[in-house]
């Protein structure tokens, strides 16, 4: 028996942002993410636990002005593409969305597609989940 505990990978990521309306529709429109659990605490609506129908991570939105406001800029997480068509598809996508980006580097090991920043400012990053061989000329 080991003293290593068992995890079973993330269960979900969560975001302090200022406007749960306007942070929920940015990931929705961006990503394809849907409310699963609305979070009210006293009567106010604080948050909601999101659920992607394609794969991607469990993420939350809590509103927290104050916290989202400090770590504007800040990347939290990276969420994983399964290969560079992959992730080439999403910066195509974010493009014509008009969202600004620094498009789609090679990476140590697989591929980034980093500078994405939500409305509140926090840097969602994606990286291929899979090696992939050095295509690049050299």
């Amino acid at each position: 028996m080991s003293d290593i505990p068992r995890l079973d990978g993330v269960h979900h990521l969560k975001l302090p942002v200022t406007d749960l309306e306007r942070s929920m529709r940015w990931y929705g429109s961006r990503f394809g993410y849907r409310i699963a659990i609305e979070f009210v605490e006293q009567g106010v609506l604080m948050g909601y636990a999101l659920t992607h129908p394609a794969g991607g991570p469990g993420l939350a939105l809590r509103l927290d002005p104050g916290r989202a406001r400090a770590a504007a800029g800040f990347d939290f997480f990276a969420i994983g593409v399964p290969d560079r068509q992959a992730v080439e598809d999403l910066a195509a996508h974010l493009t014509a969305l008009g969202e600004v980006h620094a498009g789609v580097h090679r990476a140590s090991i697989g591929w980034v597609l980093p500078g994405l920043h939500d409305p509140d400012g926090h840097e969602v990053r994606f990286y291929t989940t899979g090696e992939e061989p050095d295509d690049t000329p050299h």
